[in-house]
């Protein structure tokens, strides 16, 4: 089969590999699906610290089921059969740990990942682990739901972990830095998950900001490359700032933003990380303390908000169908890394 294998930072090849063999203990997909992120770019230039060479890319997917494994049914409860679609978590929790048993499974102190430590979704073929089925992380997909939408469940899930952190109450001015996909679904879930106010996009990519907002229709676009952004959120907000600000990029700035322009008692989320050779901002903490904000990190996402993410597509109370702008064949997989990388796509999902 074909697989999109990562040897070194630059060298990932397409080539061909055995098809995997499913184990008692695992299901075999049909990969119909895998979504392609800003992590992936990363990966493609940096590697990554938990992918041991050769290994396949691709963590946001969903395939058809053509083999269950002799055990499987029994041993998790499950009632898996060929011929059922389904969605795969990325982040995959041990479920036996201090942070699992507090339900913290997002944290989870020993998480291992589909795509890093198992061989991911670009390919033909994938297996789904005991460790995935042991936490309940292969999720039936609603058959209203298309196989791109439910790759995208995976990315959804890590911003449903993040908004339900901030807390984010009906009326909320919300501000998002950040628009790319997950960006584009932080809007919607804001609005159509807890009913926010007044939401503001910001970017400093003029051609990613029109695709993204022709799409999201936020209340009003941000230039930061043109403006200053929190003058700007101060004037848009009478003085006040923002209930809640979202940094969904890896841009330090915008974490010092997020915090010059939040209001009294607002929610921050510095929902994107930031390159680790440069991992540090500047914080005013008179501002922290007197304006008492409240700063969330977010990790990614437990299996459950995979399953929740999924239920919001199929009834859309969060539609995504129309953020997946470019469907790209596994042949021409390395396009989509390109694509992403130039902000030139809302969501590329790669068709095996």
């Amino acid at each position: 089969m074909k697989a999109l294998r990562f040897y070194a930072p630059e060298d990932v090849r397409l080539e061909e590999v055995p098809e995997p063999e499913c184990g008692p203990d695992e299901v075999k997909l049909k990969v119909k699906a895998c979504s392609t992120c800003g992590t992936d770019v990363k990966i493609f230039y940096n590697g990554h610290q938990n992918i041991t060479p050769p290994a396949t890319m691709g963590h946001e997917i969903a395939g058809e089921v053509v083999e269950v494994g002799a055990d499987v049914n029994a041993t998790y409860g499950a009632e898996w059969k060929p011929g059922d679609r389904a969605q795969v978590i990325a982040a995959v929790p041990c479920g036996d740990c201090y942070e699992c048993n507090k339900g913290w499974m997002a944290v989870c102190q020993n998480q291992t990942s589909v795509g890093y430590q198992y061989d991911g979704g670009f390919a033909e073929y994938i297996i789904i682990p005991r460790q995935v089925l042991k936490v309940d992380g292969l999720n039936r997909i609603p058959d209203n739901v298309g196989y791109d939408e439910a790759s995208a469940a995976e990315p959804f899930a890590c911003a449903i972990n993040a908004q339900e952190l901030l807390g984010i109450e009906e009326g909320d001015t919300v501000v998002v830095f950040g628009a790319g996909p997950i960006g584009c679904m932080h809007i919607r879930i804001a609005r159509g998950v807890h009913k926010a106010g007044r939401v503001f996009l910001v970017d400093v990519n003029a051609d990613r900001l029109k695709m993204s907002a022709d799409a999201v229709q936020p209340d009003e676009v941000i230039n930061g490359a043109e403006v200053d952004v929190v003058e700007k959120v101060m004037e848009l907000t009478g003085g006040r700032g923002a209930d809640v600000i979202i940094t969904a990029t890896a841009a330090n700035v915008t974490q010092e933003q997020a915090i010059s322009m939040a209001a009294r008692n607002g929610r921050i989320s510095f929902f994107g990380g930031l390159p680790k050779t440069d991992p540090f901002i500047k914080c005013d903490s008179n501002l922290v303390h007197y304006r008492q904000l409240h700063i969330h990190g977010a990790n990614g996402s437990a299996p459950e908000h995979n399953k929740r993410a999924l239920e919001y597509i199929s009834t859309g109370q969060v539609p995504v169908k129309d953020l997946i702008t470019e469907h790209i064949p596994l042949e021409r997989a390395l396009e989509a890394f390109q694509i992403v990388k130039e902000g030139r796509a809302i969501k590329v999902t790669v068709v095996p």
